[in-house]
């Protein structure tokens, strides 16, 4: 896997590379599945290096996994997941460079405790649900663009009498808040990448939400001000690794994430 992703990087920023061996019947040997960010960098990648020798004795064969007709491009496009918030900064820091965009926390707020309703109709639960919602804005000062995301995290605690594991449980669910808003305020940028490497970049408005129009201060009262409802962020747990985000023991509610 090294080096298939040695020999395919130089053609552009890869998703992801995986190699596995050929199933019995089909004899000794090994295929690879590597997916790239770009459509063009894929066709490039494809066009060089099919037929050559890339790290081995013998030539390797190249083909493009597209089993998608025309007609289906626009569905498949419908129903293309988010890019995760760790994929969203490998790909800002190879197009716009480290210094080339931060983000910052507007708020991060508790809201474990909006579930009486619950409690009214007499249940009784021995797991103990954590929820903190998040606001982010995204910049990229030399060009110009701002894009905000919100977004939820939730996890249940099983055992909610013990304090080192509810405080675990916290942690990993603001991560998770703030790896969501991240993802959310960069579906709002369009990196255009023309031939000659050069990056432009546009803000992408059909992505514009209600809470893009409030103020800072409308969103750190967010819960309490708006009709904003929870029902609409994506509750399931997000596979993404959250080890690159990291907070200080007591985390402010304005926090700056410099990349």
């Amino acid at each position: 896997q090294h080096s298939l992703f040695s020999a395919f990087s130089r053609f552009g920023p890869l998703y992801s590379v995986r190699a596995h061996r050929n199933a019995a019947v089909a004899g000794p040997g090994c295929y690879a599945i590597v997916k790239f960010y770009s459509a063009g960098d894929a066709g490039r990648a494809q066009r060089v290096c099919n037929g050559q020798r890339l790290f081995q004795k013998s030539p390797v064969k190249v083909g493009e996994q597209n089993g998608q007709s025309l007609s289906n491009q626009s569905s498949l496009l419908a129903r293309v997941l988010a890019l995760n918030s760790t994929k969203c900064q490998e790909l800002a820091n190879h197009y716009l460079g480290f210094n080339g965009w931060s983000s910052r926390i507007i708020t991060l707020q508790n809201v474990s405790g909006f579930d009486e309703e619950n409690e009214e109709l007499g249940k009784t639960f021995q797991k103990r649900s954590v929820k903190y919602l998040c606001a982010l804005e995204v910049m990229l000062p030399q060009h110009g663009v701002r894009a905000r995301g919100v977004a939820l995290g939730e996890a249940d605690v099983e055992n909610a009498e013990d304090p080192l594991e509810f405080v675990m449980a916290t942690r990993r669910v603001q991560k998770l808040a703030v790896g969501k808003a991240l993802s959310n305020a960069f579906q709002k940028i369009l990196l255009v990448v023309l031939e000659n490497g050069k990056v432009a970049v546009e803000y992408n408005s059909s992505h514009e939400e209600p809470t893009d129009s409030l103020t800072e201060e409308e969103l750190k009262g967010l819960v309490q001000v708006s009709e904003l409802s929870l029902e609409r962020f994506d509750l399931e747990e997000d596979e993404e690794v959250l080890s690159d985000l990291s907070f200080d023991d007591e985390l402010p509610s304005r926090e700056v994430l410099s990349h």
